[in-house]
């Protein structure tokens, strides 16, 4: 009786109809799909499991990802053609970007060279050695500019690690935190996990997405596997995806 109260599930089990947040799987644009097929091999994947609702977001950032709203649009539109094509129509695409907060995030803003989430929310990262210096003055514009952020994969920057109160000062300062999935593997290593286990069960998580880039990715995503008190937590995350974004 024990060991089947403590009997781990398949979270792809749980994610049926869960609208992604968070994507690289638009051609050639990052680190993410390199061409068109290995964006339809990972939307088939998705597919499977249930995800037909998936927003890409394309890296964005200065010195590595300067791509601009006309090539994300034009990369997506290329994408959508060939899903019409393919019959696959139930599959809803829609496509924003992961910005990273560096010296030109803030040009992007006041040039409104940015594609909102909902029209709503921005996704941002910061790098992973360190906090950039104009965090706090670009994560107050985006409110200035009537967006809400949402800092990507908090668990994975491990600077913040020995700093553990920082998460909720950035909750104070009313930044969204959005949970990598493969991060409740060891997918990142027993660090990350162990975070994202810790900011999970502190009620910090207000959002989740795949980050997934590859096909790899996404068959790892299958094998996870969680406790029941972990898919307790997770549960609600999942569904404030879907009333929010779908």
């Amino acid at each position: 009786m024990f060991q089947i109260l403590n009997k781990k599930k398949f979270l792809v089990d749980y994610l049926g109809h869960f609208v992604d947040i968070h994507s690289h799987i638009l051609p050639g644009l990052d680190d993410g799909a390199k061409n068109i097929s290995d964006s339809l091999d990972l939307i088939n994947g998705f597919n499977e499991i249930g995800i037909t609702h998936i927003i890409t977001t394309p890296h964005v950032s200065q010195n590595y990802y300067p791509n601009t709203d006309e090539i994300i649009h034009c990369a997506h539109n290329q994408v959508q053609n060939q899903l019409l094509e393919l019959g696959l129509r139930h599959i809803a695409l829609e496509s924003s970007s992961e910005y990273m907060i560096d010296p030109n995030f803030e040009n992007l803003l006041d040039q409104k060279h940015i594609a909102p989430i909902r029209n709503k929310f921005l996704l941002v990262e910061m790098p992973f050695l360190q906090t950039p210096i104009n965090f706090d003055q670009a994560i107050f514009k985006i409110a200035t500019k009537g967006y809400n952020p949402i800092l990507a994969h908090p668990e994975r920057y491990f600077f913040l690690h020995s700093n553990y109160k920082k998460y909720q000062d950035f909750k104070s300062k009313g930044i969204f935190l959005q949970l990598n999935l493969l991060s409740l593997s060891n997918y990142y290593g027993k660090q990350v996990s162990k975070i994202a286990e810790k900011l999970l069960m502190d009620n910090h998580i207000d959002f989740a997405g795949t980050d997934i880039h590859n096909v790899r990715q996404l068959e790892l995503l299958k094998d996870i596997k969680l406790s029941n008190s972990t898919l307790n937590k997770l549960m609600p995350i999942l569904n404030r995806n879907v009333e929010t974004f779908y």
